[in-house]
């Protein structure tokens, strides 16, 4: 598999990551590795991670100095990141909120409980089309697998996603589709339409850039409790 690189600062890497590919070493492989020995003279730190499944942007540092700075930036959650991701059941509601403590639960899965520890907030919007259900979401918080939980708790498991008792599929159908920060008093914007997957069509690419990529969105205010400031 080629590598994509989508940008390329002095200070960080941006590249897409396939889906179904490991984030870190799996039987002696993993994106990560691939990245560093495609570009050996070139330190890269990777300053956020997505799960094998997941598809999309990934932001890299090229020294320690940068990745511990963007790691402040994800801390205090001012690293703005969107997602998109598909079902094939309804979903409980349109759009909305999801929030709670996350927890780990049963082979290898998480569930959200209703405490505060390990808090999460995922807000997303939704569309029908052929028979699917597609998510533009807004993760407000970076657990692990807390877009995953999320949909499963609004009953529209992620397709593909058969850890979380969703239908078999081509793939697992989560892509981080953009990320916007600050860097050195410049807005960077990055987005990254996903390759892989047959319900990823023209038609769907068109409906999300009507409904939220041209016009203005209003997601709902949420704030975050103090123990996850």
């Amino acid at each position: 598999m080629t590598i994509e690189i989508i940008y390329q600062h002095s200070d960080f890497w941006v590249v897409s990551k396939p889906a179904g590919e490991s984030f870190h070493s799996e039987s002696g492989g993993g994106f990560v590795q691939r990245l560093q020995q495609s570009f050996p003279n070139i330190p890269l730190y990777p300053v956020h991670r997505l799960d094998k499944m997941t598809s999309g942007l990934l932001l890299f540092a090229t020294s320690k100095e940068a990745a511990r700075q963007f790691g402040k930036l994800f801390a205090t959650h001012t690293i703005e990141k969107r997602y998109i991701a598909v079902s094939n059941v309804k979903p409980k509601k349109k759009q909305g909120t999801v929030a709670g403590g996350m927890a780990p639960s049963r082979r290898g899965q998480w569930k959200l409980t209703s405490t505060p520890d390990n808090f999460a907030v995922t807000q997303f919007f939704s569309f029908a089309e052929n028979g699917l259900r597609f998510f533009w979401i807004r993760p407000l918080t970076g657990k692990t697998h807390q877009i995953r939980v999320a949909l499963k708790s609004i009953g529209a498991p992620i397709l593909g996603d058969t850890r979380y008792s969703a239908e078999a599929s081509d793939r697992g159908y989560l892509h981080a589709f953009s990320l916007s920060f600050e860097w050195l008093g410049e807005t960077y914007y990055f987005s990254d339409w996903p390759e892989e997957g047959a319900a990823f069509t023209d038609i769907v690419r068109n409906r999300y850039d009507e409904l939220y990529l041209i016009a203005p969105l209003i997601w709902p205010k949420f704030k975050l409790p103090k123990l996850d400031a």
